[in-house]
Order: C-alpha cells, then sequence, then structure tokens
C-alpha cells in the first residue's frame, strides 16, 4: 500500500476517524526537504501497511488543516492515534530515525490496545 493523498475534506476520515495510527505528512511540492523524504515514506507504508497509515497533505491545497495544527514548518509529520496528535517530527529524517519513531508509537499502541 502506498501513502494516501488526504485533503482538508477527507482528514477528519481517514485520519481523525482510523482504527490504526496516522502518520501525516505535511508537504508541499515546492519544499525540497518533502521531495527527499517522501520515497521514504513510500518504502515505509509498505513496510508498516496494516499497522499504520502514511497520509500525505498538501499544505498549499489545504491550508486549513495546516493551521489547524500549527504546522509552521515542512515537512512536518504528525502521527495520530484516537483523534490526538502522539507524535510530531518537524524536518526531513532518514529513514532509520522514521522507523524508531514509528516503532515507538506502535509500542505504545499495542500496549494500550492490551490493556
Amino acid at each position: 500500500m502506498s501513502t494516501i493523498k488526504v485533503t482538508d475534506d477527507t482528514f477528519k476520515t481517514e485520519v481523525l476517524e482510523s482504527d490504526v495510527p496516522v502518520l501525516v505528512d505535511f508537504w508541499a511540492t515546492w519544499c525540497p526537504p518533502c521531495r527527499m523524504v517522501a520515497p521514504i515514506l513510500e518504502e515505509l507504508s509498505e513496510e508498516y501497511e496494516g499497522k499504520i497509515k502514511i497520509v500525505k497533505l498538501d499544505t498549499d491545497e489545504n491550508q486549513a488543516t495546516a493551521m489547524a495544527y500549527n504546522v509552521v514548518s515542512i515537512p512536518t509529520l504528525n502521527v495520530y492515534q484516537g483523534g490526538q496528535v502522539v507524535k510530531s517530527i518537524v524536518g526531513a529524517r532518514p529513514k532509520r530515525a522514521l522507523t524508531e519513531e514509528i516503532e515507538g508509537v506502535l509500542a505504545t499502541s499495542d500496549a494500550s490496545g492490551a490493556a
């Protein structure tokens, strides 16, 4: 499964109401670090299919959602769980660092799901 494009209109359904954690990539086409992290997120979406959903929100086209979550720098990667932001990563990161962040979120979601 590859990353999913979300908009202001689909954000609530795809992200806030998701049964699994969702990593949202707030990005823009003119942003070089955003373009650097994009292929990494594609790979991670394949590797973590069914465990975490990875979506992309173009901040130029969807300013309402970006403003609602105070996204002032891109790329910003917010992880949502149960409709809430549980992790925020600002700036491009190498794959290993993003994998560690995802593993951390999944570890806490597994623990809370088992309780």
